[in-house]
């Protein structure tokens, strides 16, 4: 897809000059972690998107990944942890290991309040089967609610988070001039044997099983929403036939912070964002 010309909200040319002309402060990006959920079908790799309710205040009705915003309290993780350590995580996602054990908390926390899938078994070796029941959908409420920190479920279920479950693909910043910043990690992870997704979520009025291609092209007609960082993580996922496969080009990739960079030009705002040309927004006059 190149370039495209659209019709950008009044408020970015206006946030984007502001910007320019120091007049604008940015906000300080909240860290986030979000996690592309993968299962293996006859007809290749499926991704697992929600659409966000329209009266989100941050990207509502647009499809997007489970995920939020880094709880203070999932730094607590420290034990009852399997997999590469936060030292090797902080290396893995050019952060502190103490930044990098809270991000990966929290993926695997957010997964699990907002589609029932927990990367977490009773030791390194094992995954939790089924925690479909009744228990298990009280303790993701409650977890949701902030009643319960992920380190108090963990240890109250004699249970240990498989970080090696998780790989880790990209990592985003919402542009300076927005008015909600978030700083988010992305990974990948296939659906452990024995546990399926669950309802949709209380943020979510729908869910999808997509393969990659699929959705990026629904995205492109405009029948689905999504934000830069979504449908580039679908493309970038679309070659990748299987779960092992996508699994084993997330060790490969760099995870660098990709920003968007914003101009006004002849009265029109400019966005681009670095290395995805494809991704180029012009505003109209």
């Amino acid at each position: 897809m190149g370039d495209q010309k659209v019709s950008l909200p009044p408020s970015w040319a206006e946030r984007i000059a502001a910007l320019r002309s120091g007049e604008l402060t940015p906000v300080e990006p909240r860290l986030a972690a979000t996690v592309v959920l993968l299962r293996d079908t006859p007809e290749g790799t499926a991704a697992y998107l929600l659409r966000r309710r329209a009266t989100m205040a941050f990207a509502g009705g647009m499809y997007a990944f489970p995920g939020g915003g880094v709880d203070p309290r999932d730094g607590a993780v420290a034990t009852g942890w399997a997999g590469p350590t936060a030292e090797e995580w902080g290396e893995r996602l050019g952060c502190a290991p103490d930044t990098a054990r809270a991000v990966v908390s929290a993926a695997v926390r957010e997964t699990f309040e907002e589609s029932g899938v927990l990367l977490a078994g009773a030791d390194e070796t094992s995954v939790v089967a089924d925690v479909s029941g009744a228990e298990w959908r009280a303790d993701r409420a409650a977890l949701e609610a902030h009643e319960l920190t992920f380190a108090e479920f963990l240890t109250r279920r004699g249970l240990v988070l498989r970080s090696d479950l998780l790989g880790g693909w990209a990592r985003w910043i919402t542009p300076e001039f927005e008015e909600r910043r978030y700083d988010t990690w992305f990974f990948v992870a296939a659906v452990p044997d024995g546990q399926r997704t669950a309802e949709v979520p209380g943020e979510a009025d729908r869910v999808e099983w997509l393969a990659p291609g699929a959705a990026v092209r629904r995205a492109e007609s405009g029948e689905f929403l999504m934000l830069p960082p979504t449908i580039t993580t679908l493309r970038e996922l679309a070659p990748h036939p299987t779960t092992t496969d996508a699994l084993a080009a997330a060790r490969q990739r760099t995870v660098s912070p990709i920003m968007a960079e914003a101009w006004i030009e002849d009265g029109r705002a400019h966005v681009t964002w670095p290395g995805h040309p494809e991704l180029t927004m012009r505003g109209g006059r």
